[in-house]
Formats: structure tokens, C-alpha cells, sequence
């Protein structure tokens, strides 16, 4: 289906962007694997790719850095093509805390490195989009940005944030053929919830309609429905991915 696409999947050393990018590759897309700092774990999905005959670079940025997001698309361009599809996936940490004991400076941290990186990846990718008439963005929120969790306000408020300027974006940008999404993974067995008690996932596996909670690659699958041809006429869509945990 991907045939002839290239597509930018930030933060996809592991976890839900190294299952989609992946995922994007085995449906025929060239894929750039974009890292921060784990540079083998993003070779590994690049040699993985390319094991099953896809295509695929690891490209190293931080997606909060104006010059680093730059230097990485105009690497991309050199060598896979103009991107033509971007996945905004790149984890921006934040402590889980009560609201009482956050200070300011790491509240703010999560909601500038969240829109920040996005507003970044959109302004560098949007040039050649424009040229073309035609372009897809995917960004990867969270149902807490609807649902808010104990100690999670940064999480649930820098998300919001980022829903909101995806659903900007497509009003602005459908008309120059640019389709613009966002797909929102409930509780996902990753690296980064390897902290949360086996009886909280248990917990939230019972109370969830499809009986588990998600696979990283139950969200790839998401993002491959998104950017394909098949679903060329949505746009400004928030897609939960939580086995029907909640529903908008």
C-alpha cells in the first residue's frame, strides 16, 4: 500500500515507533528511524527492516532542537526522498507526580518539548507537502489527553495541546491536500510503562472491553490505517487505541 512513500517516524529507537515503523515498511514504505540517543536500538529496527527486504536509514535528532530537525530532513531528502508522511511519536518525558508537588520548570518542560517538537517536525516537513499538493501527519497523543490519570496533569495537559494544534492543522492544511490525525494509545506495554504494577494492567485489562491492554503493535496498525490511501478522505480524526477502555 506504502509503495513509493517516505515517511519520518520520530522516536522509533523502540517501543510504539519502533513497531511502526516497522509496520509502515512491510507495507513498501522507506522509512527513516529517527533516534535521540540510543543510536544501536535504532540500527536494530533499520537491520530488522532491511532483514525482510524493506528500506529503511536511522536518522539522530532532537525533535526539540530547530537545527537538529532541520539537519535531519535534509538528510532524508538526500537519502530517501522528500518526506511525504510524518510520525510524531518522540516521547517527551515528565515525572508522574500530584499536581501539589510539581514546580513550574518541570510542568512546563513537558508542555514546551511536547508542541514544540511538533510545531518543529511540521514547520521542516511542510515545504515539500506544499509542493506536492499532498502530504500526511500522524500525531501520537494519549486517551489521558481526554482522561485524565492521577499525576499525570502535565501528561494530560501538554497532550491536549497537542490535539489541538493537530486539529488546527487540518483545517489549514486540507486545502493544500494535506491530511492531518491523531492517533491516542491507551495504557501500551512499552519500555516506558515497564514501571506500572502488573495488578494496575490487570486491572485495566478487566475494565477493558477487549479483555488486555495494547501491544505496541496494535498502534502501528492505527497509524498504518491513517497514512494509507485507503483513508485519503479523513482528516482532523482522534483515534483511541485501547481495546474500548474509553470511548469519545
Amino acid at each position: 500500500m506504502l509503495k513509493g512513500r517516505v515517511i519520518l517516524v520520530t522516536g522509533a529507537s523502540r517501543g510504539i515507533g519502533a513497531a511502526t515503523a516497522r509496520h509502515l515498511a512491510a507495507d513498501g514504505a522507506a522509512v527513516a528511524v529517527n533516534y535521540r540517543e540510543n543510536e544501536a536500538a535504532a540500527r536494530q529496527v533499520v537491520e530488522d527492516i532491511r532483514a525482510k527486504g524493506g528500506l529503511a536509514i536511522a536518522v539522530r535528532a532532537d525533535v526539540r532542537d530547530e537545527t537538529e530537525v532541520a539537519a535531519m530532513v535534509r538528510e532524508i531528502g538526500h537519502k530517501l526522498g522528500p518526506v511525504d508522511t510524518l510520525v510524531s511519536n518522540a516521547a517527551i518525558a515528565f515525572p508522574t507526580k500530584p499536581f501539589t508537588e510539581y514546580r513550574w520548570e518541570e510542568f512546563a518542560a513537558k508542555l514546551d518539548g511536547e508542541i514544540k517538537s511538533a510545531f518543529l517536525l511540521v514547520q521542516a516537513v511542510l515545504p515539500g507537502m506544499r509542493e506536492r499538493r499532498k502530504g500526511c501527519i500522524v500525531a501520537i497523543s494519549s486517551t489521558l489527553s481526554r482522561r485524565p490519570g492521577e499525576g499525570f496533569s502535565a501528561h494530560t495537559c501538554a497532550k491536549s495541546g497537542l490535539d489541538g494544534l493537530m486539529r488546527a492543522l487540518a483545517l489549514e492544511l486540507g486545502p493544500l491536500g494535506i491530511r492531518v490525525n491523531v492517533v491516542a494509545p491507551g495504557l501500551t506495554e512499552t519500555d516506558a510503562t515497564a514501571h506500572v504494577p502488573e495488578r494496575a494492567k490487570e486491572g485495566t485489562a478487566r475494565s477493558t472491553p477487549l479483555g488486555r491492554i495494547a501491544q505496541p503493535e496494535d498502534i502501528a496498525g492505527a497509524v498504518l490505517m491513517l497514512v494509507s490511501d485507503a483513508t485519503g478522505f479523513v482528516t482532523g480524526t482522534y483515534v483511541p487505541v485501547n481495546g474500548g477502555a474509553y470511548m469519545p
